[in-house]
């Protein structure tokens, strides 16, 4: 029986397996019982300082103390709000503000940042209690208040997840309970967790991926949990860990395999890897199955559907490395646990192969956007989100992502996918990575502009000529942008709004890197 609440999942772990490696952090194990003690502990006294429903922000990178706190907020009946540690401190300050977040857990380096503008809300009627994880926190957990943890339902808010915000300002979406293990029942099917897993898991914990450690534990795996992501160590962690399954970006697996000390011995015990952000370049899959007997796992999701709704699964990826390459350039099949389908401007359903907005209904949904009931309604109609994507079906049921609407270039009246013309540049052997965006142009509206990563020399007349054997004039960039590296979101997307930002002058150069 699947447990319906958060923190019932960890209960039942640390009461069926409770001398099971629950967690991993910097060598040290901590078990499933030791981990719900933990829990526990913090769960009591967030109760005995703060009402149901009051927001209690996360602000820090990946540690033991997160995911405590991801387990322990539900389970006093409030909701976490995990903040992404890479924003400015005017970022961060709209979040808290806009969520009405009453205390802040973070990073001292993270705080110290942040308080200048904590300064702000003073005598503004919202003031934040900030307690340093560093510095405060042992003091705070052992030196106040406690209480009964508070019944709660399965349709109780859990976390509000602020979303990348890169067509306007954040949207805050309110994931429950309910969602939340809906998302891991899916994720389960796509991605089926193996009695003595070991997974590693290298994104951030304020990022919607964090559902992946649930799913661990939930099926009683061990978690080893990174600060961020590292080559050498996640090698290292590979090899002397027995690491057996992990999520990694293509971006990742390519360091990886680039990497001065990788051996094909250090991935030996790993059964597959998860992967999303990206489509994986045929290249790099041939020579990951040429070295490794590894099976790779692509997901489609995203923060309003608690985790992920398609698969590429495993057998699919054998598939295109064998006969189907252009498989590589879909995210798999939808889910039996969710519906998909496609919509015209018109609102009309597409045919097969038609390109459309895809929406989703499924219970993983979130309830909404936090205070934004406007936008609420604008995403959720009649039950589907509205995901803002453009996908298409093909004959055998593979969902293909065109777009996103907000990547979508109009040049001279003319729509242009970003991701069509980024597979074409990836073709190109001088190229290791790419992402084309749109750039204020006065003849065009907008001119395609591709910023390339590249691994030898090559002319911007070479780049043109190749993508015009492939593409229509108007969607071959206009102008080539050569960066050291491309910069990544959270989610470890490329962050087309940050190169946009960059590019917007005329003579914007190079990306710092």
């Amino acid at each position: 029986m699947l447990s319906a609440l958060i923190q019932q999942l960890l209960a039942a772990q640390a009461r069926e397996h409770p001398d099971q490696v629950a967690l991993i952090w910097q060598g040290e194990e901590t078990t499933y019982a030791a981990l719900h003690t933990r829990v526990l502990a913090l769960a009591s006294r967030l109760a005995g300082s703060g009402r149901v429903g009051e927001r209690v922000g996360i602000l820090a990178w990946n540690c033991p103390e997160f995911v405590d706190f991801i387990y322990a907020v539900p389970a006093c009946g409030q909701i976490l709000v995990p903040l992404n540690a890479r924003l400015a401190p005017a970022e961060l300050l709209y979040q808290l503000q806009a969520a009405g977040v009453s205390t802040l857990f973070g990073d001292s380096q993270l705080l110290q940042a942040l308080q200048q503008a904590l300064l702000q809300t003073r005598g503004a009627g919202h003031e934040v209690t900030v307690i340093d994880l560093q510095v405060d926190y042992e003091s705070w957990l052992s030196g106040g208040p406690v209480a009964p943890l508070p019944d709660t339902q399965a349709t109780d808010p859990v976390w509000i997840l602020y979303t990348s915000g890169s067509t306007g300002r954040p949207k805050g979406a309110i994931l429950t309970h309910d969602s939340f293990m809906a998302g891991l029942e899916s994720a389960a099917i796509g991605r089926p967790v193996l009695p003595g897993d070991r997974y590693l898991y290298p994104f951030p914990l304020f990022h919607v991926a964090a559902h992946n450690v649930l799913l661990q534990h939930q099926y009683g795996a061990a978690v080893i949990l990174t600060r961020s992501f590292d080559a050498a160590a996640t090698l290292k962690a590979c090899r002397e860990m027995g690491v057996t399954t992990l999520s990694l970006a293509p971006t990742m697996i390519a360091m990886l395999l680039d990497h001065p000390e990788f051996s094909p011995d250090d991935l030996r015990a790993v059964r597959t890897i998860g992967y999303g952000a990206s489509a994986m370049p045929e290249t790099l899959l041939q020579r990951l199955l040429a070295e490794t007997e590894i099976g790779l796992c692509q997901s489609y999701g995203m923060t309003e559907l608690s985790g992920s709704a398609a698969f590429l699964t495993v057998d699919d990826h054998r598939l295109a490395a064998d006969a189907r390459p252009e498989l590589l350039q879909s995210v798999g099949r939808p889910l039996p646990t969710v519906e998909i389908r496609l919509v015209n401007e018109q609102g009309q359903g597409c045919a097969t192969g038609q390109c459309g907005e895809i929406l989703v209904k499924a219970r993983q949904c979130m309830r909404g956007y936090w205070n934004q009931p406007e936008a609420t309604a604008q995403a959720i109609v009649n039950g589907w989100l509205h995901t803002g994507d453009i996908g298409r079906f093909d004959a055998n049921g593979y969902l293909y992502i065109v777009d996103r609407k907000k990547d979508m270039i109009v040049s001279g009246g003319e729509n242009v996918a970003s991701r069509e013309v980024e597979e074409v540049i990836r073709r190109h052997k001088a190229i290791k990575d790419c992402a084309v965006i749109g750039l204020p142009d006065a003849r065009w509206g907008e001119a395609v502009c591709g910023v390339v990563k590249v691994a030898c020399a090559v002319t911007d007349r070479e780049l043109t000529a190749h993508c015009r054997q492939s593409l229509a004039s108007y969607k071959t960039p206009k102008r080539w942008l050569r960066v050291e590296n491309l910069p990544l979101n959270a989610a470890g997307k490329v962050d087309k709004p940050a190169l946009r930002s960059t590019f917007s002058e005329p003579d914007a150069g190079q990306v710092p890197a």
